[in-house]
C-alpha cells in the first residue's frame, strides 16, 4: 500500500506516483508569471572539486521553471572565483555568483558586524546573504535552497521542492523536503540517533509543548532542503551555525500558521558526503553538529518560556539515552526486513557520543540562553540600515567584472 499517512500538525506531500514530473513541470510554467522562483545554492569552493556539483549543474541546465540561479560562495580566492563562474557560464538561467571572501563583500559584512555584532561564517550565513540578493533584486517570489554536495541529485528533487510554494493552489509558506538516506546501510545518524531521541526525551520530560510537536511532526527535520516565499524570507532569522535546519524551523513555527507549512517527499534515496564522528572532537564533525543544534533546540525552548532548573540536562540525557536505545532496536528490525547492513555496536557508539552534546550544549545554554545567536532579519537590517540592498546589488555587480 503506498504510503499516505498524515502524521503530526503540518501537511505532509506525499510521492504516490514515479511519473508525473513532466505534469509538474508543466504546470510550473504555467505560474511562473505569477510566482518566479530562484534557487539559493550555498557552496564552499571545495565542493567545486567533488563529484556531486557537475551532475547537479547539469541537471539544473534542465529546470525551465527557475529564473534565477544565486550560487553563495564561501572560502574561495580570486582565481577559484573566476574559475565557478566560468563553471556556471553553461546554465541557461541568470545566473549570480556572490564572492563571500571578496574584499568588498568582506566590507559589507564588517558594516553588519559592526552594526549588530558578529556572529560565525557558516552555511548559515551562506544562505543568508544569497536571500538577500535575491530579496534586493526583487525578481522572484519564491526561494528555495539545497546543498551542492548531492550524489544522488535529479532534477526531479527540485521540481518537488518548488511545487508547493510556487503553485497558487496549495497557498503554503514553507516546504522543507525529506527522504531516505540509505544505501547498502542506514544513513542520516543525528537526524535518526540524536534529534528524534532528543525531541522525544523532552516531551517526555516536559509533557506536550506545541513545538516540539511541530517538530517531531518533520520526517528529516535536518534536511537541507526547502522553499518559502520571498516575503518569508524577507522576516525569518536564520543562525549561522549547523543549528541551520532546526532554527529555520523554530522561527518557521514563530511567524507561520500550521497550514501554510508543509513537507515534501522528493526523492526515491539521497545520499552525500559524510561527516566524520569523533566523540573526542566536539569542535568538527558530527559531533559539532550535533551540538549546535542542541543549543539552537535549548535556545528556542527557552525562548517559549522553558526553564532548565538544576539537575534538568542529567535527566534529559538518561531520558534521551533510554529513546536511542529504542530507536537502535527499530532500525536493526528495519534494515532486518530489507536485507541491509547493520552495526548495532557502531550505532551505540554514536549514541553514546551523541550524549556528550546534550552536556555540552546545557553546560553553555546555563551559562548564556543566547549563546546562539541567530542572524538578523532582512526586515530588521534594512530598519537599521536602508541602503544596504542597493550597496548588495553594487557590490555583486562589481565583482561580476573580475
Amino acid at each position: 500500500m503506498s504510503d499516505f499517512f498524515q502524521n503530526g500538525v503540518i501537511t505532509t506531500l506525499h510521492r504516490l506516483k514515479r511519473d508525473n514530473e513532466d505534469m509538474l513541470i508543466k504546470e510550473l510554467l504555467k505560474y511562473r508569471e505569477y510566482n518566479p522562483i530562484a534557487l539559493v545554492l550555498p557552496s564552499l569552493f571545495s565542493e567545486f572539486e567533488g563529484p556531486a556539483l557537475p551532475n547537479i549543474i547539469e541537471e539544473l541546465s534542465t529546470a525551465p521553471y527557475i529564473d534565477l540561479v544565486v550560487l553563495s560562495l564561501d572560502r574561495a580566492d580570486k582565481e577559484q572565483f573566476r574559475y565557478v563562474k566560468r563553471f556556471l557560464a553553461k546554465l541557461p538561467q541568470e545566473v549570480v555568483v556572490i564572492w563571500n571572501d571578496g574584499p568588498r563583500m568582506q566590507e559589507l559584512f564588517k558594516r553588519l558586524w559592526d552594526e549588530f555584532g558578529r556572529w560565525d561564517r557558516g552555511k548559515g550565513m551562506t544562505v543568508w546573504i544569497g536571500y538577500g540578493y535575491v530579496l534586493a533584486s526583487k525578481k522572484c517570489h519564491v526561494i528555495v535552497s539545497h546543498d551542492c554536495d548531492i550524489l544522488t541529485y535529479k532534477r526531479e528533487l527540485l521540481t518537488r521542492l518548488c511545487y508547493p510554494i510556487a503553485n497558487l493552489r496549495l497557498n503554503f509558506e514553507f516546504c522543507k523536503g525529506y527522504y531516505a538516506r540509505v544505501t547498502n546501510k542506514l544513513h542520516g545518524r543525528v537526524a535518526r540517533l540524536f534529534v528524534t531521541p532528543l525531541i522525544r526525551a523532552l516531551m517526555e520530560m516536559l509533557g506536550r509543548i506545541d513545538f516540539l510537536v511541530f517538530l517531531d511532526s518533520f520526517r528529516y527535520p535536518l534536511s537541507g532542503e526547502f522553499a518559502m516565499t520571498a516575503e518569508l524570507a524577507r522576516r525569518i532569522r536564520i543562525p549561522s551555525d549547523w543549528g541551520l535546519e532546526i532554527g529555520v524551523l523554530g522561527d518557521v513555527y514563530r511567524l507561520c500558521t500550521l497550514r501554510t507549512v508543509c513537507q515534501v517527499d522528493i526523492s526515491d534515496n539521497y545520499d552525500h558526503k559524510h561527516q566524520i564522528l569523533d566523540p573526542n572532537d566536539p569542535e568538527r564533525g558530527l559531533l559539532k553538529m550535533a551540538i549546535d543544534i542542541a543549543k539552537m533546540l535549548f535556545r528556542s525552548l527557552a525562548c517559549r518560556g522553558v526553564v532548565f532548573p538544576d539537575g534538568f540536562f542529567k535527566t534529559l540525557k538518561a531520558t534521551y539515552l533510554m529513546e536511542a536505545l529504542a530507536a537502535i532496536r527499530k532500525y536493526q528490525n528495519d534494515a532486518l526486513i530489507n536485507s541491509l547492513e547493520f552495526d548495532m555496536h557502531s550505532e551505540s557508539i554514536a549514541v553514546e557520543s551523541f550524549s556528550k552534546a546534550i552536556d555540552i550544549a546545557g553546560e553553555e545554554i546555563l551559562k548564556d540562553p543566547m549563546s546562539s545567536p541567530m542572524i538578523p532579519s532582512w526586515s530588521r537590517v534594512l530598519s537599521a540600515m536602508p541602503d544596504f540592498f542597493d550597496r548588495l546589488l553594487e557590490v555583486v555587480e562589481e565583482d561580476k567584472k573580475i
